[in-house]
């Protein structure tokens, strides 16, 4: 099975382009952890199997697709007097149906006659009304009265749910998020890698004696997505406090290594001076409070 190299590994090997892919299929995921855990309590891990969720993709607009007609005013029905009476019907007020704008025609015996809407909150929007003639001797007959978008007219954004509207600072005093059962940043407990977090001091016996302390853990998804986050962040490398730092964060007695698969490649600060107390930082970023940056008296 190909593994994924995750971007925290990237970042410990010093490249210098780092790009996560969140997006990636379940069979690029690293699941070594996942088949050593498997040698242990087979069964456990096929009841539990992974499910990662693709991303949000938005769907298709609800309202109809612009409309784009040539200027056609050449009335071969006859019919734009009832085709405007049928629009001001159809709208409810007079004012509300505003100039002839063009007739659009793809069949002999079927012609839709287009007029400008004045209706509030509809810019840009006309009035579409579809006439039909079963002969050149038969009387115009009303199809349809619609409303359709011009081509400057104001459209919806596309909607989106709303969990997927929510950002960073959202979350308030007695606000709660629910996270889907099937969010691809988290993984089953027995999917957890054994050097990851607190569960590094046990062995695999005591991991699941335990049940593994927490229902699940990141995912190499989620673990990616956050050290993309992280490192391109204000606390990553490319910021101008770390440009014109005298020494990186990895270098300083203030700089405490996290734990679990991340330890090389972020910490967090814990000099009381420092813009980034206690936040986590990469080991490349910096400040001008490095603990060894020493001033020589004069």
């Amino acid at each position: 099975m190909a593994k994924k190299k995750s971007l925290f590994k990237k970042i410990r090997k010093g490249q210098s382009s780092v790009v996560a892919e969140p997006e990636a299929e379940l069979d690029d995921l690293d699941i070594q952890s996942l088949d050593t855990v498997a040698e242990v309590a087979p069964a456990a891990v096929d009841a539990a199997p992974i499910i990662v969720r693709k991303p949000y993709i938005a769907p298709a607009k609800t309202y109809p697709a612009v409309v784009e007609v040539s200027i056609n005013k050449n009335d071969i029905f006859g019919a734009l007097d009832i085709a405007k009476q049928a629009a001001i019907e159809d709208a409810g007020k007079k004012d509300f149906v505003g100039e002839f704008y063009s007739i659009d025609s793809d069949e002999d015996r079927v012609a839709t006659y287009l007029f400008e809407a004045k209706l509030p909150g509809y810019s840009g929007w006309r009035w579409a009304v579809t006439v039909a003639k079963l002969d050149d001797k038969s009387a115009p007959t009303i199809c349809d009265v619609v409303l359709l978008p011009g081509s400057k007219a104001l459209l919806a954004p596309n909607w989106v749910p709303y969990v997927e509207r929510i950002r960073p600072g959202d979350l308030g005093v007695g606000d709660v998020v629910s996270t889907a059962p099937d969010d691809e940043r988290l993984v089953p407990g027995l999917a957890s890698l054994p050097e990851d977090d607190e569960l590094d001091s046990l062995d695999l016996n005591q991991l699941f004696e335990f049940g593994l302390g927490r229902a699940r853990v990141l995912s190499i998804v989620g673990r990616d997505q956050a050290s993309k986050r992280w490192y391109e962040g204000d606390r990553g490398p490319n910021t101008p406090i770390a440009n014109a730092a005298p020494k990186p964060c990895h270098s300083c007695g203030f700089f405490i290594p996290i734990a679990g698969s991340l330890r090389g490649a972020f910490g967090v600060c814990s000099n009381a001076i420092s813009p980034e107390d206690a936040r986590v930082v990469s080991i490349d970023h910096g400040c001008g409070a490095h603990s060894e940056t020493l001033i020589k008296a004069e």
